[in-house]
């Protein structure tokens, strides 16, 4: 009795947890703990990106104005005095420069504003150079506003608009030959006038871009056009040919050594980094079948074959994660192997391709690298397209690739306009990875 009393196990209780119990909990605890930091400083990082985003980009979506009278003085706009187009349309922008100017100063002076600036050219650093641009294209389209007294609402100058909206600071402008401390005072003068004004900038968003000297004028409505046709290329080539070569290969390929080594290959075209499609465009888009450098459609074709190996793997998944059972029930009940796939697979692996075609073209609407071998970096678009030939072939641009051409430029107001651009951008991703949630869900067929 006593040996068996001696080898009895300890009897514990459930609601005591022994030292190995503890030591897994507290392990189970702090391994709780870790995922939760992780996520939490995920994130802050996100806040701090889409703060940082917000706080250097919203600023681009606004813009300073000038309300300024100008006459059209006959004399410097039709010397001939018989309104012909033609001849009017002779008078360059520096004929109308000088009007505006002496229009401003006559302004400042009817406000009675007190400045040391008394001459017309004083004012030329306040008025973008893209203004009288503006008054020579409304005088061209409309030669009987000749010898009329009209307000027009032009751009101010990047260094007005940056130093109304905190860019550019007084202290800073000692070496600036662009703009001076009496014509900082005299635009303060102005905006308590309510000559000079911001206002929310449309042609930021439907706009082009334009030259160094222009950083105000700039948008990126033309590149977004750029990207669309882009877009557009990439989804309908890379659609119907990724998910043909999925089905092909997930439903009616033969397993053996070719198959596999297409698979393998498949598999590492995802992981190539993006600016080897780049070069692969260049040499055989452009060099070698002599399409036109910086098309929407070379960029097109560049991003689909960039894009083909991600929708091939996300549509191979979707396929297989269809139940074998259905593919069964459809040939036991005399289905072909073609009818069992198309009418019966295809439809249940829907929403998982519509989703995987997406996020590649999220993808690819972000890629920069490809577009810089093919010239859509360096091109300027100051015109969105005539038609829907001329946005595939005629040369254009990019959303990213004006981003990164922005961003590079010496302006402070072109940096401005990089950080709206990408909130844009950020926009159309988000506009599409949500599209593609809501049709996964449409879609989704439970079994």
């Amino acid at each position: 009795m006593t040996d068996a009393a001696a080898n009895t196990p300890e009897r514990r209780s459930i609601h005591h947890p022994d030292a190995r119990t503890r030591k897994r909990n507290a392990q189970e605890k702090r391994f709780r703990a870790m995922g939760i930091g992780a996520i939490g400083l995920g994130l802050v990082f996100l806040v701090v990106l889409l703060f940082t985003i917000l706080t250097n980009g919203v600023s681009a979506f606004q813009q300073t104005f000038i309300n300024v009278p100008v006459y059209l003085d006959p004399a410097k706009l039709d010397k001939k005095g018989n309104r012909d187009p033609a001849d009017i349309a002779k008078v360059s922008t520096f004929g109308y420069g000088p009007l505006i100017e002496n229009a401003l100063l006559d302004t400042v002076q009817k406000a009675g504003i007190d400045t040391a600036l008394t001459k017309a050219k004083d004012m030329k650093n306040l008025i973008s150079a893209s203004a009288a641009n503006v008054v020579r294209q409304d005088v061209i389209n409309d030669p009987s506003l000749i010898g009329q007294t009209l307000t027009f609402k032009v751009l101010a100058s990047s260094r007005v608009d940056g130093y109304l909206k905190g860019r550019v600071h007084r202290d800073e402008i000692a070496l600036d030959k662009n703009i001076t401390v009496a014509q900082l005072d005299l635009t303060d003068a102005l905006v308590e006038a309510g000559i000079v004004k911001k206002q929310f900038n449309w042609d930021f968003i439907t706009g082009s871009d334009a030259s160094e000297s222009r950083a105000e004028q700039a948008g990126i409505g033309t590149s977004m056009i750029g990207s669309l046709f882009m877009m557009l290329v990439v989804l309908f080539l890379s659609l119907p040919i990724g998910v043909a070569a999925s089905i092909y290969l997930e439903e009616f390929a033969p397993q053996n050594k070719w198959t596999d080594l297409i698979e393998v290959n498949i598999s590492n075209l995802a992981a190539v980094p993006s600016i080897v499609f780049g070069i692969l465009g260049l040499a055989v888009f452009i060099q070698f079948m002599h399409l036109p450098q910086s098309a929407p459609l070379v960029g097109g074709l560049v991003l689909t074959l960039m894009t083909l190996p991600t929708i091939i793997i996300s549509t191979r998944a979707s396929l297989k994660a269809v139940p074998p059972s259905i593919r069964d029930a459809a040939l036991g009940i005399g289905a072909s192997k073609m009818q069992s796939v198309f009418h019966h697979v295809l439809p249940l692996a829907m929403p998982g391709i519509l989703t995987g075609t997406i996020i590649g073209l999220a993808q690819a609407l972000g890629e920069t690298a490809p577009l810089l071998l093919i010239g859509m970096i360096g091109y300027i678009a100051s015109n969105p397209p005539d038609g829907i030939i001329a946005g595939f072939l005629s040369p254009n641009s990019a959303m990213p690739a004006q981003i990164y051409e922005w961003a590079k430029r010496a302006d402070p107001a072109y940096y401005e306009r990089a950080w709206g651009g990408i909130i844009i951008l950020l926009v159309f991703l988000l506009t599409m990875n949500i599209i593609a949630i809501i049709l996964r869900r449409k879609f989704e067929r439970r079994w």
